[in-house]
């Protein structure tokens, strides 16, 4: 397996790290002694000089696995160096147009993030920054757009394994909620909505509104009240003020959807 990884050969690259993806999930204790040597391998797939997009998403997952597997802090750290690899190889996959290859490695970051967010301590700040980014896009698909929110969001419900890691970004969680009630502006005026039967009562709702709904509700229940409130009151009277309709409507939506996470202050 060692000798397919270092080859020339691309095919045997991308199937030694699915291999090694395999092994890391379900006997990842057995590979622990090899740690330097792993290291030395997910480096060198990872980086530019693997020109094939299959086998650094491969070397991703073979990653991802891996750290997860170690029961060491000290045993983590030592795989830190990966990190701006692995946010590289979702950022070229975008720049070069390949949507699904970036949302197959957003997946794997959203794992890594709720598994091991304290793996992304150290380099939080350019994360997060990186995600929102992609989050505010409005060039790239709905679907990679929500697994960057989606990523974000696990790691602020990660609060038992990283406590208070998300609350001290302050300015990313205006941010994110920004992204998110634009979102909620993502809403038609239906005629069948103002019929008011329940089978109507989602007409005029898109995807988009959907996921903003329901990232805000897992948002302020993560942060709680102390830190959504200040937030969505800065946010709110522009909204609140706007002529338009739908920004009165996504205030008033939003409110409600803060509700239950803000409800002890």
């Amino acid at each position: 397996m060692f000798q397919c990884v270092t080859s020339d050969n691309p095919k045997l690259q991308e199937s030694a790290l699915l291999i090694f993806a395999q092994l890391a999930h379900y006997i990842g204790e057995t590979l622990v002694p090899h740690l330097t040597t792993l290291h030395e391998v997910f480096f060198r797939c990872l980086s530019t000089s693997a020109k094939s997009a299959d086998v650094r998403i491969a070397a991703l997952g073979a990653s991802v696995n891996f750290i997860q597997c170690l029961t060491s802090a000290a045993e983590r750290d030592r795989f830190q160096d990966l990190l701006p690899l692995m946010m590289q190889t979702l950022t070229e996959a975008l720049n070069c147009g390949q949507e699904a290859t970036a949302q197959e490695a957003l997946e794997l970051l959203i794992e890594l993030a709720g598994t091991e967010p304290r793996f992304l301590r150290r380099q939080l700040v350019d994360v997060v920054g990186s995600m929102l980014q992609i989050a505010e896009a409005e060039s790239l698909e709905e679907g990679t757009r929500h697994l960057a929110i989606e990523f974000v969001i696990t790691l602020a419900e990660a609060r038992e394994r990283a406590p208070g890691m998300m609350r001290k970004l302050t300015q990313f969680i205006q941010r994110l909620f920004a992204i998110l009630m634009n979102m909620l502006l993502d809403i038609e005026d239906e005629p069948e909505w103002h019929a008011a039967d329940t089978e109507n009562e989602d007409a005029g709702e898109t995807s988009n509104y959907g996921f903003g709904q329901e990232c805000l509700d897992r948002l302020s229940i993560s942060l709680g009240g102390n830190t959504i409130v200040p937030v969505a009151s800065e946010v709110f009277p522009a909204f609140l003020a706007a002529p338009e309709w739908k920004n009165h409507h996504a205030a008033h939506i939003a409110l409600a959807q803060i509700a239950e996470g803000c409800s002890k202050i």
